[in-house]
């Protein structure tokens, strides 16, 4: 793989190399955040990707309201029985998309969940495949719900996933 070939290489590592070791946000701090603010301070490196980033080899590269986009890179690794990357690295990558971009929507204090996503995978992962990046976006926010779609794109905008997500916003602690 070249970066001419793949421009989104460069991006990749300096994702891997954003933060020394991934970790959790301090709860607190993260609470006062919201959730724009702390996925915003993630992109910057200022609070450490977690664990499972460094595992699928995925990372958060951009974060605005209601909108969020991951970067990963299918490996073979990743591979299931039948030779190519298994659809719960597809699912993960999406899900972490979609629910992002729900999250982004969080005030300080509150939380929120997933309550349910789907997957549509319509083009196989494989490790020569490149970067690839997940875009969610918001699609319908109400008070106590909100549902998004995502896209799992190549560098030349081939489709290989797509799903949406419905999220409950839980309330903030008193």
């Amino acid at each position: 793989m070249t970066a001419a070939v793949h421009p989104w290489l460069a991006d990749m590592e300096r994702l891997r190399s954003r933060t020394r070791e991934p970790g959790l946000a301090n709860p607190g701090h993260a609470a006062k955040l919201g959730g724009l603010a702390l996925l915003q301070a993630m992109v910057r490196g200022e609070v450490p990707d977690p664990p499972i980033t460094r595992t699928l080899d995925f990372y958060l590269l951009e974060a605005e309201r209601g909108r969020a986009v991951f970067q990963g890179l299918p490996q073979f690794v990743h591979y299931n029985p039948i030779g190519t990357v298994h659809g719960g690295w597809h699912a993960t990558l999406l899900d972490s998309a979609m629910a992002c971009a729900v999250h982004t929507l969080v005030e300080p204090g509150a939380a929120y969940t997933t309550l349910e996503f789907k997957i549509h995978c319509v083009r196989p992962l494989t490790e020569s495949t490149g970067p690839v990046r997940a875009e969610g976006k918001v699609v319908a926010a109400g008070r106590r719900t909100a549902t998004a779609e995502g896209r799992l794109v190549d560098a030349e905008g081939r489709l290989y996933s797509h799903g949406t997500t419905t999220c409950l916003f839980l309330e903030a602690a008193a």
